[in-house]
């Protein structure tokens, strides 16, 4: 069994852009599981209904929910033990980061349960990718203490890092770009244009996905675009 998780972010920036169906697709290809957790589906379906500028959106993301496109994880994770893994993770990551005498807050619960699910995956063997394009969360998995430069300069003050992230080095990620890049790739995308793959990466780009405007033109040369 395999697995990509999904934070918000990733599938807001698709339903943005107009390219949902690109997941149900990709969702084919990948022959595994696109699991959200509640904190997500919240995020993306169950609050936006009822806000009339999104709602659109969210109806087309319940959509890909209802027809089994995205899970919740509760056929391989015990929700006690995924809230136990997220509460920990919660306290623990916004008590990592010290600066002007206090604990800089630098996640929510809902990228917190995403962390929980991609861990308590691997712990139980199952591969998996967390597909996530907010810089904080990819920068705790992959480099922490380039957060801790980031935050001196938002801040503009001193930051210790306070404690081992190493752990998280576990977690995979994926951005929407990455994600966009592969349904080219495989030929999913139904646009027909030179300009597709340039469009899609700088698409992605705008609509929130923390990716440079060098690594867009290195993804578009190796597809001699």
């Amino acid at each position: 069994m395999k697995a990509i998780v999904f934070d918000s972010g990733t599938i807001i920036n698709f339903a943005m852009n107009g390219i949902l169906d690109i997941l149900k697709s990709l969702k084919s290809e990948f022959n595994g599981k696109f699991i959200i957790t509640e904190a997500v589906k919240e995020e993306v379906i169950d609050k936006p209904l009822h806000i009339k500028k999104f709602e659109l959106e969210a109806l087309m993301i319940k959509k890909l929910f209802d027809d089994g496109v995205f899970e919740l994880p509760y056929d391989i994770v015990v929700k006690k033990e995924l809230i136990a893994k997220r509460d920990s993770l919660f306290n623990m990551l916004n008590h990592v980061f010290y600066a002007r005498n206090e604990f800089v807050h630098i996640v929510d619960k809902g990228e917190v349960s995403s962390l929980a699910v991609s861990l308590l995956l691997k712990e139980k063997g199952i591969d998996n990718v967390l597909a996530v394009d907010e810089r904080t969360a990819r920068m705790l998995c992959e480099r922490p203490e380039n957060l801790t430069q980031l935050l001196r300069k938002k801040l503009q003050t001193s930051v210790d890092m306070k404690g081992d992230l190493s752990f998280l080095s576990k977690i995979k990620v994926i951005r929407s770009s990455e994600l966009m890049y592969l349904a080219y790739k495989k030929g999913l995308v139904k646009l027909k244009s030179p300009k597709v793959l340039d469009a899609l990466l700088y698409a992605s780009k705008f609509k929130g996905c923390s990716i440079s405007f060098d690594e867009i033109e290195q993804m578009k040369k190796l597809e001699n675009v």
